[in-house]
């Protein structure tokens, strides 16, 4: 765990079960995002895209009480101007520029940023004391991350804008019954589940994993219409792969298929 004040993000990186866990590490400060951090997590983005050895990253935060409340407000200050603030680097930006599924293990707080972090992730697992919030509107501004999107999308409008404009937090048990997250685990089995998701999915194709990843984004931005035909021209490119066949000979063979992103 960090000990320095200003953070870190680390990366680990379990080979075996070709899995990253990417820890935003700043406990002391309920692993606030400073924008150095939010450099080194860009960076991290890239390291796990180019590396063939991480088919899925789970995300979480250093300590027991939050997995992020999103960037550090004190660290606003410093951008000489609101264009300087747009053009920052974004966290939640270059955490979906992953192409590899990605799961978040929620370990308490997720608040502004931190919600943002979560919902760029594929997967949400919240541990069961955790809180999720939007509460910019209480300082004066709202978030810019994708929370309206995301939210609106995981939770409904109506849900979404119950959060977006009161700025209050809401518990585990309501995001699993909004389903802003999948599951609710206990403190000591989330990083576990949450690794065990991650190993299940890296053992299937990593091509085909990887395109449900791409198709989910964008049918949710296209007509049916449009998404069916994307969906199709998708499965087909897929269904031409190495892998493919592997699978489908394992299948016939009733072994483990061996997929090499071929």
């Amino acid at each position: 765990m960090s000990t320095d004040m200003d953070g870190t993000i680390r990366l680990e990186r379990d080979s075996s079960a070709l899995v990253a866990t990417l820890t935003i590490d700043r406990p002391a400060k309920l692993n606030a995002v400073t924008p150095r951090m939010a450099g080194q997590l860009a960076q991290a983005v890239e390291t796990c895209n180019a590396d063939p050895e991480v088919r899925a990253i789970v995300v979480t935060g250093a300590g027991d009480r939050a997995f992020s409340v999103g960037s550090d407000i004190r660290a606003l200050d410093a951008y000489a101007t609101p264009w300087d603030f747009r053009n920052r680097v974004d966290y939640c930006d270059a955490l979906r520029r992953l192409a590899k599924p990605t799961i978040a293990a929620i370990n308490g707080y997720a608040l502004g940023g931190g919600l943002e972090t979560a919902l760029s992730c594929d997967i949400r697992i919240a541990v069961a004391t955790a809180r999720l919030g939007a509460p910019e509107v209480k300082l004066g501004w709202i978030g810019g991350g994708g929370m309206s999107a995301f939210l609106a999308r995981a939770a409904g409008p109506s849900n979404a804008a119950l959060m977006l404009m009161t700025g209050d937090p809401i518990d585990a048990a309501r995001a699993l019954d909004w389903h802003l997250v999948s599951e609710v685990a206990e403190p000591e089995d989330l990083l576990p589940r949450a690794r065990a998701v991650a190993a299940s999915i890296a053992a299937r194709a990593p091509i085909a994993t990887e395109t449900a990843k791409v198709n989910l984004r964008a049918a949710a931005s296209m007509p049916e219409e449009q998404a069916l035909a994307y969906e199709r021209d998708l499965q087909t490119v897929c269904f031409a792969t190495d892998d493919a066949e592997e699978g489908r000979r394992a299948f016939a063979e009733k072994r483990t298929p061996h997929f090499r992103r071929r």
